[in-house]
């Protein structure tokens, strides 16, 4: 009898068939009808996605969620440990391809890459603008909150730049190469650009805050490629709006998609549809490890990347 293992968003439906070729039997939830539940024994998961207690108390046989992304925020890890289910994750695979894509967040909208490039497009080049340069990188202060994977990656593509690094997160990381500030505002205080690179959790929701925003100031920019919950998108975007944050840089937003309209006459922003991560070099890595993960799961040995916390 195949084990029957449930996809839980259509972005991932691409997969099916793949699992298929493996034996497995394949539900998707956006199709699920009466009497799948009760077969369910793992969630093939895109982590950002909430996966709420109450419908994971509808699969009585569920004992794995295989997070096909870096992050697992939409999953309660401890909640579904107390109750015996496995939670996995893509650990550190697309480090380097996010961190590509913050780099090019930050110098297409600290450079005017893409305000130039719509410029030239609309037929509005003109000598004036040309004359009004933005500042350089060299030089420049980048704070990343999180050293993980991602940040430490950040850091060191800043540093080829000229830029002078530092970061904070709540534990102290003693072989840091970067020095770590005394807080999160601390850190915002002292950076040209703040870099968003962190896992998202309960603890950092909305930790970049008004404050925060304020503190990276009118001359400042933020790019963000951890998730949206960890900044106030409602307090950045008022921010951009009365000229007290100079630049946003967002691959991640509070709702996904973000609604066009949400980003209409906000101005300084560069805008990317969640798409750092995925690419054809760390896509491959990620859904292999996945397998890797529900073929351990069902043989009954050590699973290759279990969330750690």
């Amino acid at each position: 009898m195949p084990h029957t293992l449930l996809i839980s968003h259509p972005m991932l439906g691409p997969m099916q068939a793949g699992l298929e070729a493996q034996g497995y039997r394949v539900l998707r939830r956006w199709e699920m009808g009466e009497g799948d539940a009760a077969a369910v024994e793992a969630i093939v998961h895109a982590g950002e996605i909430v996966l709420a207690p109450e419908f994971l108390q509808s699969l009585p046989r569920l004992k794995l969620i295989a997070n096909v992304s870096v992050g697992y925020d939409g999953v309660d890890v401890p909640w579904c440990r107390a109750r015996g289910i496995e939670v996995t994750h893509a650990d550190g695979l697309n480090a380097e391809d996010v961190a590509d894509h913050a780099l090019g967040l930050l110098i297409g909208a600290w450079r005017n890459i893409v305000a130039g490039d719509q410029m030239v497009r609309a037929g509005r080049w003109n000598n004036a603008d040309r004359m009004g340069p933005r500042p350089g990188l060299k030089g420049r202060k980048v704070g990343i909150m999180g050293l993980g994977h991602i940040g430490a990656a950040v850091a060191r593509r800043a540093e080829a730049f000229g830029m002078v690094v530092s970061w904070w997160g709540p534990n102290p990381k003693p072989d840091a190469a970067w020095p770590r500030a005394q807080s999160l505002l601390a850190l915002a205080e002292g950076s040209d650009i703040l870099v968003v690179a962190c896992r998202a959790d309960a603890a950092n929701r909305q930790a970049v805050n008004a404050q925060v925003i304020e503190a990276v100031g009118p001359r400042g920019m933020i790019v963000n490629v951890a998730r949206g919950s960890i900044v106030d998108e409602d307090a950045l975007i008022a921010a951009l709006k009365d000229g007290r944050l100079g630049r946003a840089a967002l691959d991640v937003f509070a709702q996904e998609p973000t609604p066009a309209e949400r980003w209409e006459g906000v101005p300084g922003t560069v805008l990317t549809p969640h798409s750092a991560g995925g690419t054809v070099d760390s896509l491959p890595s990620m859904i292999g490890q996945t397998f890797e993960n529900l073929r351990r799961h069902f043989a009954g040995e050590a699973l290759l990347s279990p969330v750690s916390a």
